[in-house]
């Protein structure tokens, strides 16, 4: 059904004759970058995926895939086949340039006609990659700015304002407390689903 709707996209230069299924869920392709190389033409409108293709490109992006997926995501600008394997440490050049060809068949990579390096077309919010906020090359989990906003808040709290131990006040620290911990407990959790 992915391959339908990319073929669907491809023949389709407007947002609105996009049938209705491909509305609201996750903007993953550019119709104009699904379309052929010799097409300059290109346009903004996107699509969305219903929850089971959605589903299958989860299945798609795993092991190996995922990682050059990530790596691109990371890194933010275009990647050579070498450069790809040698960082991820693969046992041969072909390896990469296969898992770069599949993300290039799925429309989330495109190859670059000269120098042959591969760059990212569109991030996908599949998987643990919901968790995650993207600042230049860096990616946080999300939970790392809630973590960091209700320590602040207890922190100050209990530096400034807090003037005396009353049931008030120790309930705000409690509260604080537990808050600040459920948030940085959820931080380091997903940092830790990241593939390397």
């Amino acid at each position: 059904m992915h391959l339908d709707l990319l073929k669907f996209a491809k023949k389709r230069t407007c947002v609105h004759e996009l049938p209705s299924a491909c509305v609201l869920r996750m903007c993953v392709l550019r119709i104009g970058l699904i379309s052929s190389p010799f097409e300059t033409l290109r346009e903004k409108a996107c699509y969305s995926l219903s929850t089971q293709d959605e589903n299958k490109l989860d299945y798609e992006l795993r092991g190996k895939a995922w990682k050059v997926y990530w790596l691109l995501l990371k890194n933010g600008s275009p990647m050579s086949v070498r450069e790809v394997q040698k960082t991820l440490r693969f046992s041969s050049p072909s390896i990469a340039h296969h898992h770069l060809e599949r993300l290039n068949e799925l429309g989330l990579v495109q190859k670059h006609e000269i120098g042959g390096s591969y760059s990212l077309v569109e991030d996908v919010k599949i998987g643990v990659l919901r968790h995650f906020v993207k600042l230049g090359k860096l990616l946080f989990p999300r939970y790392f700015f809630y973590a960091v906003f209700s320590t602040t808040l207890f922190v100050t709290y209990t530096l400034v304002l807090m003037q005396s131990f009353t049931r008030e006040s120790v309930f705000i620290l409690l509260f604080g407390a537990i808050v600040s911990s459920i948030f940085w407990y959820e931080a380091v959790r997903v940092w830790s689903l990241k593939p390397f």
